[in-house]
């Protein structure tokens, strides 16, 4: 049977509800002449209507996602909050919403059910992942399907190095369920923790300027459509649906299953050194051609780039015979060094969002990614605190150069950090044989417009390369097999709960996404991965942003096939229908 989760909302009224509701009995009461107790009273609710309006007027100034709008009625309403709520929030808990229709089909058949049903009652029922993507795509108040209970290996072809799963599993499941055969995904993104279903449909990636994305993987798909049903499509079956479908963004359909090819599991070898843009820019072309796998991560206010590349083990050579030349402590012991300095400083000032537990914790057990997070933490939007931090990385990656051996599902991954904002855009950089250098200037204009402007930029701005993808919705999408893209991603974190504090680091990093897109994307044909675009408030903002979005993807054919396979959107979200603004004649 289908299975609602549905998580309880507290039904215990808030201290300004129960403010309200004792207020309105005291002025229903028989009037008595005004005491200096009455006056009192006068004095202290005035101060609480205050502090409820200034809590009301920040709560207004938070964006909802989804395209959501504050509900004034709650802040004054006087019954309990509903109890069948529940809330589906990102990673990064930037963007939540809260529903009562949250559905995990065990089965295909259940999953068809779902889809039938709500279509007949034209009900929101949109495709939701692991909730990882940075902009919340797949969240919806209206309702989400997701397909967490179906996540199986369905069936492995060794010969053939195809797997054909349920679209729920994960990444790190799918790649443990073939191992044993031998076989392992061509490429990875930073992390392992999404539905295969879900890194399909935005036009996920790794790196590697002979790879593709990862919708290039899929050979086949099963679809659940409101219209059509159940319905199979391949590069020989309906193609120009199949290609469309890839990176079809939950639109044209529930993805239920998916067909991969595969490559054959091998260990790589990670090399990682920290250099200067200058000799970048000398070894640029050799270090992408002759690297299956290659990134830099920059630091801004330095000029160190950390390279890191992956390559099979030499089967002659076998791996790396290297020594570092410091320990793993001795790596990190600035980055610690700079933390209790830090804490000594902000202390006497009680600290900016430093956590009441800081004292207690035993700061030599932290992680880099956590120390740095908790140095962030002490006051976020200071730009010579956050230089401090990038020179203490730019040490610590300094006495981490090495090499690391491992499988490819181990090696390619990446310690993203905690919370944050991150928008990354993609853009065509040349081929392999002739690289355009594009990439590397829009780095050195990037950096060169964080110094400019201030901005507290964190470490690292990452770029990475594909080659291009067959889908004509992803943002690497080209007719020539020959061209690369670079991908380049920003990063504010959000190391703390604080409230106040994330709004402040928000709008930073919105004026910092601001200032790229405005000085950067036209100027180099760049565009925002799906998973991590915004849709703009403001409506001019956003018919530029439609405009835009014309004049790179086939808009007007997705949203054709969205109207043959689901005419009543109820895979849709606001965010796909503000994106992809869609008329009754198309």
């Amino acid at each position: 049977m289908l299975r609602t989760l549905l998580a309880k909302r507290s039904l215990a009224l808030s201290h300004s509800q129960r403010y309200l509701l004792r207020r309105r009995r005291r002025f229903s009461a028989s009037p008595d002449p005004p005491s200096s107790t009455d006056a009192e009273t006068r004095k202290y609710a005035g101060y609480a209507a205050l502090l409820l309006f200034c809590g009301g007027a920040t709560y207004y100034t938070f964006p909802l996602p989804d395209g959501a709008k504050h509900k004034k009625a709650q802040i004054f309403r006087y019954a309990p909050l509903p109890e069948d709520l529940h809330t589906v929030s990102n990673w990064s808990a930037t963007h939540e919403v809260q529903t009562r229709c949250f559905v995990q089909p065990e089965g295909p058949e259940e999953l068809e059910r779902a889809v039938r049903e709500a279509d007949g009652r034209k009900a929101r029922l949109r495709p939701v992942g692991s909730g990882l993507s940075p902009n919340g795509i797949g969240l919806s108040r209206a309702g989400m399907v997701n397909l967490a209970l179906m996540d199986g290996v369905l069936e492995v072809d060794r010969e053939r190095k195809t797997v054909r799963v349920q679209a729920g599993i994960r990444v790190q499941q799918l790649v443990d369920g073939i191992k044993d055969y031998g076989l392992t995904l061509q490429n990875f993104a930073s992390i392992r923790e999404q539905q295969i279903g879900g890194i399909i449909q935005v036009g996920a990636h790794g790196t590697g300027a002979t790879l593709p994305p990862i919708d290039e993987q899929v050979i086949a798909m099963k679809l659940v459509t409101p219209a059509k049903g159940i319905i199979e499509i391949s590069k020989d079956k309906d193609p120009e649906l199949f290609y469309l479908a890839r990176c079809g963004l939950g639109g044209l359909g529930v993805v239920a299953e998916v067909t991969l090819q595969c490559v054959d599991r091998q260990e790589l070898v990670e090399h990682t050194v920290v250099s200067t843009m200058s000799e970048i820019k000398k070894n640029h072309k050799k270090l992408l051609s002759e690297n299956k796998h290659v990134k830099y991560l920059y630091i801004p206010y330095t000029d160190s780039v950390v390279v890191v590349r992956c390559n099979p083990v030499s089967k002659w050579k076998g791996p790396p015979k290297f020594k570092p030349k410091y320990t793993a402590d001795e790596a990190i012991q600035h980055v610690r060094d700079l933390y209790r300095e830090s804490l000594q400083k902000y202390g006497a000032e009680g600290s900016k969002g430093k956590s009441a537990e800081d004292g207690e914790v035993n700061i030599d057990e932290l992680s880099f990614t956590e120390l740095r997070d908790k140095l962030i933490a002490l006051d976020p939007l200071n730009k010579n605190h956050v230089i401090s931090i990038n020179q203490a990385e730019a040490a610590f990656w300094r006495k981490s150069e090495g090499y690391r051996v491992g499988w490819s599902d181990e090696i390619l991954g990446f310690d993203c950090g905690g919370q944050q904002w991150v928008s990354e855009t993609c853009f065509p950089a040349g081929t392999l044989t002739k690289p355009s250098m594009k990439d590397l200037e829009y780095i050195e204009e990037l950096k060169q417009l964080i110094e400019k402007e201030e901005i507290p930029a964190p470490a690292p701005i990452e770029q990475r390369w594909t080659t291009s993808s067959r889908s004509p919705m992803s943002p690497a999408s080209s007719p020539s097999g020959d061209d690369i893209f670079s991908w380049v991603g920003i990063i504010m974190y959000l190391p703390t709960a604080d409230a106040r504090q994330r709004k402040d680091i928000t709008e930073e990093f919105f004026h910092y996404r601001h200032l790229t897109q405005e000085k950067l994307w036209d100027n180099y044909n760049a565009y925002e991965h799906w998973a991590k675009i915004e849709v703009p408030k403001d409506k001019e903002q956003l018919a530029a942003l439609q405009a835009r979005l014309r004049k790179r993807f086939p808009v007007d054919e997705y949203n054709k096939a969205r109207k043959e396979l689901d005419p009543n959107r109820i895979l849709s979200n606001n965010m796909l229908e503000k994106l992809f603004a869609q008329s009754d004649t198309v």
